[in-house]
This record gives structure tokens, C-alpha cells and sequence, in this order.
């Protein structure tokens, strides 16, 4: 296979870690899967105890066992076929929580399947077809079963984005949001799907097994139907429903769980991640540490990780890290691969369908919050608008593409006589301006909840590509051709079918220049931090203007120049900085504080209730950071001196 510049499909085959453990079985010499060649038939004497001890089977002699078997612990089961038992120890496993019973098989059905060593196997209806590892429980179920040839869900084309194709995404266990993102946006790069395709074909090529597999330390308890399906190492299943044609990824330190009534067929589930009470998976992929929960429904979609999905519906969506969707509400083809956002009750993300086909789509930016009941008519794009707030009330947004950053679009009390009618109104920056606590605490919950192993996450807010877009529409705000009263979408491109009123836009202007100031005189502080030490004040003053191989810095060096902030001396940036960082720390805060004034208003004993804003645990994080900076900033002037 060839490899593709930007995602090495080779090292992904080579170095999976599901393959890798599927290639054990394919390689393994000998009759025995778990043994090799070292089994051997039964003795009488162990075939008449175990016939004493309840058991039968249709041909005692297609019954193979390891070279410690004992028949000690085998009572009440029924054998059919070829079955390859391994030995049970005397001392207990753990069932669950404060419940250890004895190793063994106790009346239970095994055909054609292979039992490690150590295992609990009690009162299961059917174990068919697999291969059950050393260590694993299986307790109190239904069917544990495995026809033809297993995939274990991998393969599958999830339809991401339109429901009628398009976007189509082949799953496989390991697949990243990143590379899920790629393969859904670059639909003219033929030779990338293919590549792509080709990858996925020698995946589930690598990884199919004539039998089902539960993995070293599983446990499998009051479970109804788990068929053609690979359940990692300590993984816990708790009184799922059904799990069919299905991997699940898990280790011990990142343990996947399947519990309470809940339903998955067809789908990848990887390390750490939760299907609950009830919750339906179908067609889809959950990426590490992510979950669904309350009667959720997860379909044809690919969730990212840390993210929560529960009571609501996801269908056709890629949907990235840490989002948020508790409470019922829809949300159908949409591309959010930046994710860190939040869909709020009775949010409906989901006109697809024109009465013709459901061929329509949203993308969504970063950050994005659906508020309270909003109703989003499709095709929209709100990706050039990360971290924007489309407000509770905002009732319908019709469609349209929004390409201002840190947005407010909310429904306004009254309209402008010169506004389009049924338009929202739109606060470009608002969210900087007026919102700052909800950007910081954004950037410090992310980076406490994130459970994560195998991604890489940027948590700052404020970077090359979010800035970017903040410095094309403050550009855009400031060439208007007109001043007037009100714009909208024909006067100013990127208002969608909202308008903006004057002052706003002006506000707006203000907003996003104060924060991109921000971020460049951020990366010149942290620029000189690091060349202090070892070059003289001569060198510092020098790195503004000698091009640098750091893709950031170099970013923020050149906003330097073309922003006309290295006019200024480097001492008198790092206090503008310092004075900037006080600001935005106190926004913050009266941002909180908003929130109390209120609430002591509605609420008689609001106070008693609530921590005002000062002692908020974000609010006393900022101005610990703050206090910090300025010290830095002090020193730092001090030795350019």
C-alpha cells in the first residue's frame, strides 16, 4: 500500500493495537487458539467424573483440554462440538463490585468454543463460536454467540453529514476524529479516498475472525445477546440488551463499559468509553472516553472524545471532542469536528430533509452553544464562527453561513426600522466582550475532564486559526462602503440572515482588535521568556523582526509589524500586556457577576444558595494566572533593563 502524506495508513496497520491482538489468534500453531498444540482428549477417569458431575456432551472425544486441566470445577454444562477447556484454579475471581465467586464452568452451554484458563463461566444460555481468554467472566447470561465470518463492525460506511451519502465515512476501531474529518471533507481528492479505502479493506481483511472473542480479564454479567462481536481486555458488559457485530476496545486502565439495557450493533466503542441506561449505538463509532447515556441515540454518527450524549438523538454526525448533549434535544448531519460545545433541551439541529431528500447539512464551529428550543433550518455553516452563542428565543434561524467569531445571535425584543423582517440580531465578539468567563472556563474544564490518552487536544481559545478568523472580520466590519444604521448580509459578507446595527459594529471592531493584541503581545512575551537566558537585550530586540522556523510565533510576529504594535518598545508591550491581562481577569469576573445581580433580584436567598463571583473557583483561577503574568512581566523588564 502506498502512504498518504498527511495519514500513514501503513503505521496505522502496523502499529494497531486491535490488530495486533487479532494477529495473535491468526498466528497461533496447533488445534487450540489459547493453547496451541499443547492440548490433549480427555482421560476416562476425568470424562467420568465429569459425567458424574452433571455434564454432558454429544462426543466426549471432540473435548480438548490443556495440560493442568482438572475437572474439579466443571459441573451441570452441556458440550457440543469441539470445545478446548483450559484449568480453573481454587481461589475466587471478582463477579463485581464485593462479589467473588470460584473459578470454573457451571451450568452453562459451550459449543465450539475454547475456554481459558481461570475463567467463570456460570449459568450461561449459549456460549457458541468463541473464544473466551484467560481470566475472563461470564455470568448469568443469555448468548454469547458468532457466525460466518466476524468484522466486528469494522468496515461499515457511516453517513455523516447528508443521510443520502456523500460524506461516507468506512469505520474501523481505531478511527480518529481528525482522519474521520479528512475522509468526510475531501471528496475531490480522489486519490486520498481511495488510498483511505484501500486501508480500510486490509483493516477488516487483518482483523476478521471465524469466532467471536472476550479478552483476557472481561466480565460479561446479565446480559441478553452479545453476537459476532470482540470484547477487549477488562471490559465490563452489565445487563446489556443486545451487542451485535461489534469491537469493543478496552485495557485495564482504560476500561469500556456496556451497561443497564443498552443496545449497540454494528459499531466500534474504544477505550474508555460508556454506553448506559438504556442507550442505543447503531452504525457508528465512539472514540475514547465518550458516552452515551439515558435512552440516548447515536446513529450513523462518529463521536469524539470526552464527549456526552444523553436522552437526545445524534444521527449522520461527526461530532468532536467535548460536547455536551444531556437533555433531549436533535441533532442530525452535522460536521463539528472542532467539538467543545454544548446542545441545550429541546434544541432542533435537524431540517435535513427539503420534502425532497434528507440531503442537507450543518457544520458547526468550535465552541459552539445551541440554546434552550432553537430551531436551525439546514444548510447552515457556522464554522468561520467558533465559540458563538446562538441564544435561547432565537426561535428559527433560516439558512445562511455566519462568519464572525465569539457571536451573539439572539432573538431582539424589537426590530431596527431599516432591519430585514424575522432576521436575528447579531453581536459579532460579543462572547469576548461580554462573556469572557464562559471562554476560561471553557479552556480550564476541558483540560481537567479530559480522560484521553491517544489524542492530542489545543485547549487555548485564542491560537493561529481562531485568530485569523477574528482578523478577517474585523476587517470585514471595518471596510463597509456606507456608514448606516443597519447592515445585513448584502452590506457586510459573513452576517448570514442577521442584521448588526452601527454601534455594535463598531463595538465590534474594538473587540476583536483589543484580543488579537492580546494574543500577539501574549506570544511576544512567551518569545522573550524563552531567549532571555541566553541572548542579550540587542538579540531580543532583534528576534521581531528575523523570520523564525515556530509556525506561531512567526504567525504573531508578523501581526507584530502589520498591526503596528512593535512601534512600541518591548517594555512598554510587556506592561501593555500586563494591563490587558488585568482587564480581561476582571471581565471575567463581572461577566460571573451578572449572574448574581440577577439572581439576588428573582431569588430571595439567591446569596445563601450560590457563591458570588469573586470566590467562583474560574474566577479566583484567572486571578491567580493574572497575578502570576504581572510578576513575570516585572521581572522580565527588570532584566532587559
Amino acid at each position: 500500500m502506498n502512504s498518504c502524506p498527511d495519514f500513514c495508513f501503513d503505521d496505522l496497520l502496523a502499529k494497531s493495537e486491535f490488530l495486533g491482538a487479532v494477529r495473535t489468534f491468526k498466528s497461533s500453531p496447533g488445534q487450540s487458539h489459547l493453547f496451541g498444540a499443547k492440548v490433549r482428549r480427555l482421560k476416562p477417569e476425568e470424562m467420568k467424573t465429569l459425567k458424574k458431575q452433571g455434564n454432558r456432551a454429544d462426543n466426549w472425544k471432540t473435548i480438548l483440554v490443556s495440560p493442568t486441566f482438572s475437572p474439579a470445577r466443571i459441573l451441570g454444562n452441556t458440550f457440543l462440538g469441539t470445545c478446548i477447556l483450559g484449568s480453573f484454579k481454587e481461589e475466587a475471581t471478582r463477579v463485581a463490585e464485593g462479589v467473588s465467586l470460584p473459578t470454573g464452568i457451571y451450568d452453562s452451554m459451550i459449543a465450539d468454543s475454547e475456554v481459558g484458563n481461570h475463567c467463570l463461566i456460570q449459568n450461561a444460555g449459549l456460549v457458541s463460536r468463541m473464544v473466551i481468554m484467560h481470566g475472563a467472566v461470564l455470568f448469568e447470561t443469555g448468548e454469547l454467540s458468532a457466525s460466518g465470518e466476524c468484522g466486528f463492525g469494522n468496515g461499515r460506511p457511516i453517513l455523516v453529514g447528508p443521510e443520502t451519502g456523500g460524506r461516507e465515512v468506512l469505520s474501523f476501531a481505531e478511527l480518529t476524529i481528525p482522519l474521520a474529518e479528512a475522509v468526510a471533507k475531501r471528496r475531490t481528492d480522489t486519490a486520498f479516498l481511495d488510498r483511505y479505502a484501500e486501508f480500510v479493506r486490509e483493516y477488516v481483511k487483518t482483523c476478521t475472525l471465524p469466532f467471536g472473542v472476550v479478552e483476557h480479564g472481561a466480565v460479561i454479567r446479565f446480559s441478553g445477546k452479545i453476537h459476532n462481536s470482540y470484547i477487549g481486555q477488562a471490559g465490563v458488559i452489565d445487563g446489556a440488551t443486545v451487542i451485535e457485530n461489534t469491537t469493543i476496545l478496552s485495557s485495564p486502565r482504560e476500561s469500556a463499559h456496556v451497561t443497564s439495557g443498552s443496545i449497540i450493533r454494528n459499531s466500534c466503542i474504544q477505550w474508555g468509553c460508556e454506553v448506559t441506561t438504556g442507550a442505543v449505538v447503531d452504525e457508528s463509532v465512539l472514540t475514547e472516553h465518550s458516552h452515551a447515556e439515558r435512552q440516548a441515540k447515536v446513529t450513523h454518527s462518529i463521536i469524539g472524545p470526552n464527549s456526552a450524549i444523553g436522552e437526545g438523538e445524534i444521527t449522520s454526525c461527526l461530532v468532536g471532542p467535548f460536547v455536551a448533549s444531556h437533555h433531549q434535544s436533535l441533532l442530525i448531519a452535522a460536521l463539528w469536528p472542532e467539538g467543545k460545545g454544548n446542545v441545550a433541551h429541546g434544541s432542533n439541529i435537524g431540517s435535513n430533509h427539503t420534502s425532497r431528500a434528507p440531503d442537507q447539512e450543518i457544520w458547526c464551529g468550535e465552541g459552539t452553544f445551541f440554546g434552550l428550543g432553537v430551531n436551525i433550518k439546514f444548510p447552515c455553516d457556522f464554522s468561520e464562527s467558533p465559540y458563538s452563542i446562538i441564544a435561547t428565543g432565537s426561535d428559527t434561524l433560516p439558512p445562511q453561513r455566519v462568519e464572525f467569531p465569539f457571536s451573539l445571535i439572539h432573538h431582539p425584543p424589537e426590530w431596527p426600522q431599516d432591519a430585514p423582517p424575522a432576521y436575528n440580531e447579531i453581536l459579532p465578539g460579543w462572547v469576548l466582550s461580554d462573556n469572557m468567563y464562559m471562554l476560561k472556563r471553557n479552556e480550564g474544564k476541558y483540560q481537567k475532564r479530559n480522560k484521553a490518552q491517544r489524542t492530542v487536544f489545543v485547549f487555548d481559545v485564542f491560537r493561529p486559526d481562531t485568530v485569523g478568523k477574528m482578523i478577517r472580520a474585523r476587517d470585514r466590519l471595518a471596510a463597509v462602503d456606507q456608514v448606516k444604521p443597519v447592515y445585513a448580509g448584502r452590506e457586510i459578507q459573513g452576517l448570514g440572515r442577521n442584521y448588526l446595527k452601527e454601534e455594535k459594529r463598531l463595538e465590534a471592531i474594538e473587540t476583536y482588535g483589543y484580543f488579537i493584541e492580546y494574543y500577539v503581545l501574549s506570544g511576544l512575551k512567551r518569545r522573550i521568556d524563552g531567549w532571555i537566558e541566553n541572548h542579550s537585550s540587542a538579540d531580543i530586540v532583534r528576534l521581531c523582526g528575523e523570520a523564525s522556523d515556530d509556525v506561531e510565533w512567526e504567525f504573531q510576529r508578523q501581526l507584530l509589524a502589520a498591526e503596528g504594535y512593535c512601534e512600541r518598545g518591548l517594555e512598554e508591550n510587556l506592561m501593555r500586556l500586563a494591563a490587558m491581562q488585568e482587564t480581561i481577569a476582571q471581565a471575567t469576573e463581572d461577566s460571573k457577576q451578572k449572574d448574581d445581580v440577577r439572581g439576588t433580584k428573582i431569588i430571595a436567598d439567591y446569596s445563601d444558595a450560590h457563591k458570588p463571583a469573586a470566590q467562583d473557583g474560574f474566577v479566583r483561577e484567572i486571578r491567580v494566572e493574572t497575578e502570576i503574568l504581572k510578576r513575570e512581566i516585572e521581572a522580565l523588564i527588570k532584566k532587559l533593563a
